[in-house]
């Protein structure tokens, strides 16, 4: 008798796509290397042997933030001690510094939502890095940011993004997702965009021309199910504009959050299957992200052979995943990189932000 693996392994080799039934199933599944087996062989057969990487700087402009959510070790009042704001001059030369090397090629940029910037600050930043640092190619603002910029400056999501895009912006990162729920984010993140707005966002930056990444933050309060929905409507979303670039699973780090008490990190076999079941699932993405920076270096390779294709890039001033808990370096150089990817027999493929290969190795 054909058990509901065989099954769905017939499906896999048949290129068909996987339901919601057949993604709870997977969850349900202890053999996690059969999992990771049907993994990879849909990596290969989507993106084959490359895996992307970039030299990049991540700034975070201020984390002064509005939201104030329960998950984030980041964010926190302007009387934090803890608190900054940067001005134009600080994000010039922190920016300037990072292009000592002579490779650096995306700049990210999120931040908190700051109660009292007015969105021409953050397009006249957006401005200055264009004009300044022409090289770069610059991918800026979750979905949650852009629905705070449209609240505070009365203009519409679409406005807002093709103001941006007129400055300089290029591409979108994908944090800010979480869980595509209302009773996840009406208890973790209340003050900030719902499902809707954040899909919103999505699909006119889309409309747009701008290419944006997808994310899942799991491990949480969150169930099997309402996971495997999270993946279900950013696959219909990409199913209606094609516009996803690369998805990204984050594993919730608690250290540091109002949850830490009551919460416990994910273990390896967490995150390799949720890698795996992402890649099973979301057949119409073709990037699948193992983020050293929360997995840990050594999880990440073991991710590359559980669906993934890419391991982000060299971060250098990473602070957000750092301040709640993460204990992987703050960067890591080039050769660090080509170095991780090549121990796992893929091809090191450095690219900007669009995914333009710049060379392999």
């Amino acid at each position: 008798m054909i058990n509901t693996l065989d099954k769905i392994e017939q499906k896999i080799l048949n290129n068909e796509r996987l339901t919601k039934k057949d993604g709870l199933a997977l969850f349900a599944s202890n053999d996690l290397a059969r999992i990771g087996y049907l993994a990879d062989l849909v990596r290969k057969r989507i993106s084959g042997d490359y895996v992307y990487y970039n030299v990049n700087c991540h700034l975070n402009l201020t984390n002064i933030c509005t939201a104030l959510c329960d998950f984030c070790a980041f964010g926190c009042e302007s009387t934090d001690k803890k608190a900054y704001a940067m001005t134009m001059e600080q994000i010039y030369n922190k920016v300037a510094n990072a292009c000592k090397d002579p490779n650096m090629k995306n700049l990210h940029i999120v931040s908190g939502l700051h109660p009292d910037w007015p969105f021409s600050y953050y397009v006249d930043i957006i401005k200055m890095l264009k004009k300044e640092f022409p090289q770069l190619h610059l991918k800026g603002f979750t979905g949650v940011e852009i629905t705070h910029f449209a609240k505070i400056s009365g203009k519409s999501i679409r406005e807002v993004l093709q103001e941006l895009k007129d400055a300089g912006i290029e591409a979108m990162p994908g944090g800010g997702a979480e869980i595509l729920n209302d009773r996840i984010r009406q208890k973790l993140c209340p003050n900030k965009a719902t499902a809707q707005e954040w899909l919103e966002v999505s699909r006119t930056a889309h409309q747009l021309g701008i290419k944006t990444n997808a994310s899942m933050l799991y491990g949480h309060i969150e169930t099997i199910e309402e996971r495997v929905d999270h993946l279900i409507t950013l696959r219909n979303l990409q199913d209606e504009t094609g516009g996803i670039q690369t998805f990204i699973c984050f594993p919730f780090h608690p250290a540091n959050t109002k949850l830490g008490k009551t919460v416990h990190r994910t273990n390896v076999w967490d995150d390799l299957k949720t890698m795996a079941i992402c890649r099973l699932m979301l057949d119409n993405i073709h990037n699948i992200k193992a983020y050293w920076v929360m997995l840990t270096l050594p999880i990440a390779q073991l991710a590359l052979g559980f669906g993934a294709n890419d391991v982000d890039g060299t971060i250098s001033e990473e602070k957000i995943m750092h301040d709640a808990g993460a204990n992987s370096p703050k960067a890591l150089t080039r050769d660090n990189l080509i170095n991780l990817i090549k121990q796992t027999g893929r091809i090191p493929a450095e690219c900007d932000c669009n995914f333009n290969i710049i060379r392999t190795y």
